[in-house]
């Protein structure tokens, strides 16, 4: 599978994530979820054009947006562990994970 391919996927299982949290009755308006949907925004951003990104420029196109946005699932992953969230924290946590091969492969 391409980059591209798992990018587009990632962005994917990123709505799929949020229209759980929204089914676990978590506020829209927490801390966390508005974290959560930065991320989303960012990585959404590229969805249609990271297959247009030549393969030389993947890495310096995609790095910052995955960065930003691993970061802010972690800080609400952390906020999801200290209200005892932790089935949500997991969610999150796989998320994290993928992010991170994703970058580990550019």
């Amino acid at each position: 599978m391409s980059i591209s391919e798992r990018y587009r996927e990632l962005v994917a299982e990123v709505k799929d994530v949020i229209a759980g949290f929204a089914e676990a009755a978590v506020e829209d308006e927490s801390r966390e979820i508005r974290e959560i949907r930065k991320a989303a925004e960012g990585l959404a951003e590229l969805q249609e054009s990271v297959g247009e990104i030549p393969r030389i420029r993947l890495e310096v196109e995609l790095t910052p947006v995955l960065l930003k946005a691993h970061s802010q699932f972690d800080r609400a992953r952390l906020l999801f562990e200290e209200q005892g969230r932790e089935d949500l924290a997991a969610a999150l946590w796989e998320l994290e994970q993928k992010i991170y091969r994703l970058l580990n492969d550019l």
